[in-house]
């Protein structure tokens, strides 16, 4: 149970963020603070003048967390990116919420795009940034069409080659019309490369170029010609000094900390400083830790972590020195394409983020430890209870059950599993109903139970079988067992005029089940759980079968035909949006079927 008044002791008088979590563990608010003590204390004064949704909000508070930040506008910036990460329900989006664009280059692409972003993925392409300003980013990107030429259109390339004519790009020399093979691709690599070029700063070698052209131009009396190139020179020079691009500045930096307790687990924190702003932060946990030294688990994080991520930056601040340090850094500098530095500082501002990090981590080492033992109880309590409840040895593991169709049409039924009060989705399992024919819920439950016991991939049964129904559902669940020589206890979850959980059905009777407690709390979820899971199966065999019941309209198209049309476009409105040249790229479509298929979508 988290203790209020014990935590609000703990909150340092140091800027930051907090973070307002309710009963479930969902972030319902997130604030910032000059002084964490005195801002989270005003929250649970009895007295202060808070508005009525703020007021609210308080009310449904079960546990806070903070971040401890260097200034107010670090947290500032924090804040933002926090709410917009959890869009959480008691915020207001905030009116200086600032975000952070990149150029991106589609490196993993045969045919590489560059385009603008507003965050980076870990897709394996290349990020450029961030920038300080949108609109240097969209000149950026016009610059680079006009010097090298490269795409920014979603054709996917070889695969869509020559299927349309080429784009206004091209005939504004902005793009050489990979998707028309009018450029190989090693030429058009090495534009991207030169582009890439220019992106790390070397903006001067660029220029030398140009300048050198410009001079050719105007020797051969092409004037006009020489201007444009002019005009180029100028707008790289002009966009060099306006925008600076954070990959080739020192404010441009990882700061790195761990935290390990004596229960063999760790935390690293990553702080990102971007601009000389923190725009946020990441926390790995790890186990197994107690006999590696620092070195060895920074070592391996690295690594690991920047093989994966996006965007490298220039420096990464550690508290001290890791193993294979030099070769990390080359690792880390042919990544990103220029110098990685790692460095250790002691003293100075370095050192100061450091303190920041390594405080941060022993915080989140400290929350999660509390919380996982808090989640732990609250779960396991749950379990306990609902055994205590109906006098059982154990409701460790349960399964629930529920039918879904209409009129009896694709009837469908689920299995959710929850273990220790926890739902365990990779256990959870769909049944497509094969022998009922006609809305008949008792033969649709009884064909499932035979299914799910007989079937020897189920390597485990359940402490306790949950029924969606009362006594009917729980009689052919009975039968079942009792079919097969099982003895497994049988509850109904039994709901009222509001389709909402209400009781329990054992034993031939109705238990009394009090609302406030965790096991009734956990039935409800189990009870949600199971009818969702059911519905979402229902829904997608039914949007199948509306689909192919449309292709089936088709003359011409059998069997074969509509599979692999399905396979190639995936679904039912790219197939109606296709020209006849693009359905003939489908395997066993002709002319004579993709016009057919072209002219039934496209009747007058």
């Amino acid at each position: 149970m988290f203790n209020f008044e014990e935590e609000l002791k703990k909150l340092p008088h140091t800027p930051g963020v907090y973070l307002m979590h309710n009963k479930t563990d969902e972030i319902i608010y997130v604030g910032k603070a000059i002084d964490l003590y005195n801002r989270v204390h005003q929250y649970f004064q009895s007295g202060y003048k808070r508005s009525p949704k703020i007021e609210k909000m308080v009310s449904h508070i079960a546990w806070f967390e903070y971040i401890i930040c260097e200034s107010e506008i670090e947290a500032l910036v924090l804040e933002c990116n926090l709410i917009k990460e959890h869009r959480p329900h008691y915020n207001t989006m905030l009116t200086d919420d600032k975000s952070y664009p990149y150029i991106k280059i589609t490196v993993n692409e045969d045919f590489p795009r560059i385009l603008f972003s507003h965050q980076m993925h870990r897709d394996h392409a290349r990020y450029f940034g961030p920038y300080t300003n949108a609109g240097a980013v969209k000149d950026t990107i016009d610059l680079l069409k006009k010097l090298y030429h490269l795409r920014s259109c979603n054709k996917k390339l070889p695969q869509e080659t020559g299927l349309d004519r080429p784009c206004l790009y091209y005939h504004i020399g902005q793009c050489k019309a990979p998707c028309q093979g009018y450029i190989s691709k090693e030429d058009y690599s090495r534009q991207v490369g030169q582009a890439i070029h220019f992106l790390t700063g070397h903006h001067q070698q660029t220029v030398k170029e140009l300048e050198e052209k410009m001079k050719r131009l105007a020797a051969d009396m092409e004037f006009e010609q020489a201007a444009e190139v002019r005009d180029l020179i100028e707008s790289i020079k002009h966009i060099a000094s306006k925008q600076r691009v954070d990959n080739t500045t020192t404010d441009d930096r990882d700061v790195i900390a761990m935290a390990t307790n004596n229960m063999n687990e760790g935390v690293i924190s990553v702080f990102f400083i971007r601009n000389g702003k923190m725009i946020g932060r990441e926390h790995f946990h790890m186990t197994g830790v107690q006999s590696e030294s620092y070195g060895d688990i920074m070592a391996a994080f690295l690594k690991q972590y920047y093989a994966s991520t996006p965007f490298l930056p220039k420096e990464i601040i550690l508290e001290h020195e890791v193993n294979e340090q030099e070769l990390i850094e080359q690792y880390l500098s042919e990544r990103r394409g220029n110098l990685v530095h790692i460095l250790t500082p002691q003293k100075g501002d370095k050192a100061k983020l450091l303190k920041l990090a390594r405080d941060n981590a022993f915080l989140v080492l400290t929350q999660d430890t509390e919380k996982l033992k808090r989640e732990q109880a609250r779960t396991e309590g749950a379990a306990k209870e609902l055994a205590e409840l109906i006098g059982v040895p154990s409701a460790k593991r349960l399964e629930a059950f529920d039918i879904s169709h209409i009129s009896g049409y694709h009837s469908v039924a689920s299995m959710v599993v929850f273990e220790n009060g926890k739902a365990r989705p990779n256990e959870y399992r769909k049944f497509k109903l094969r022998t009922i024919d006609g809305p008949d819920d008792y033969a649709s439950m009884r064909e499932v139970l035979t299914r799910r016991f007989t079937d020897e991939r189920f390597k485990v049964y359940p402490d306790i079988l949950m029924m969606d129904g009362g006594k009917g559902q729980v009689n052919i669940a009975l039968e079942v067992l009792d079919e097969l020589h099982l003895n497994i206890p049988v509850c109904g979850m039994v709901k009222d005029d509001y389709h909402r959980t209400r009781g329990l059905y054992y034993n031939n009777k109705e238990v009394e089940f009090p609302k406030n407690t965790q096991a009734f709390d956990m039935v409800t979820r189990l009870q949600d759980e199971a009818h969702r899971f059911a519905i979402e199966y229902h829904r997608s065999l039914r949007s199948k079968s509306q689909v192919h019941s449309i292709l089936e309209d088709i003359p011409g198209i059998g069997p074969a035909r509509r599979k692999d049309l399905m396979g190639y476009f995936k679904d039912i409105s790219r197939i109606r949006e296709a020209s006849i040249e693009e359905l003939m790229q489908a395997p066993s479509m002709n002319r004579n079927a993709a016009e057919a298929v072209y002219g039934f979508f496209h009747k007058e």
